[in-house]
């Protein structure tokens, strides 16, 4: 029974990465103009369905199997491009959009700070960064902090879509620890 409830979070934790990896890179390319015609509000369908939609379930499926880490982060994460999906067409002020980005900020970075593996880290991190980064472009109409922005969403969908990747494939998921410098020696 114990195999299954481990294969089951492997599982949850690969889907979830790949929609939210998915999820990013559509919204960090939106922002950032790099490809002719895709713009932000392309990825409205992406964000609801894969971000919000399938994010959420894995998120509910996380714990159910007793995933409490991932079950928060995908479930929080699920509301979050839910809730951006659904509004993009309201009428609201760039104070209130601001403080929409910078909440959900304040969750990535206390997804940051749970700790984890480094990847899912790494993701959090970035998308963090990400959202700041928008929140004080939207409250100083700063296209600019945008695009850079969008970069960090950019990057913090490759890591997540790599971390999911690398668990399928069967890929390093960590970073090699540097060795001991010239003189000194490891006591145990």
């Amino acid at each position: 029974m114990d195999n299954d409830v481990s294969a089951g979070n492997w599982i949850t934790t690969v889907v979830g990465r790949l929609a939210l990896g998915i999820t990013l890179l559509a919204f960090g390319l939106g922002h950032t103009d790099v490809i002719d015609g895709v713009t932000t509000a392309d990825a409205i369908s992406i964000a609801q369905y894969v971000g919000g939609i399938a994010l959420f379930v894995a998120g509910l499926l996380a714990f159910r199997d007793r995933d409490a880490a991932s079950g928060t982060a995908y479930v929080a994460l699920g509301a979050f491009w839910f809730t951006w999906a659904v509004s993009a067409d309201a009428q609201v002020s760039d104070n209130a959009a601001g403080l929409f980005l910078l909440l959900f900020a304040l969750v990535a970075l206390s997804l940051t700070l749970a700790g984890g593996d480094q990847l899912g880290q790494g993701a959090y991190g970035l998308f963090f960064v990400s959202l700041v980064l928008l929140a004080i472009g939207v409250f100083s109409d700063n296209g600019g902090l945008g695009k850079v922005g969008g970069w960090f969403a950019v990057a913090a969908g490759a890591v997540a879509w790599y971390a999911a990747t690398a668990a399928l494939a069967h890929w390093p998921t960590v970073l090699p620890r540097r060795a001991a410098g010239r003189g000194v020696t490891a006591t145990g």
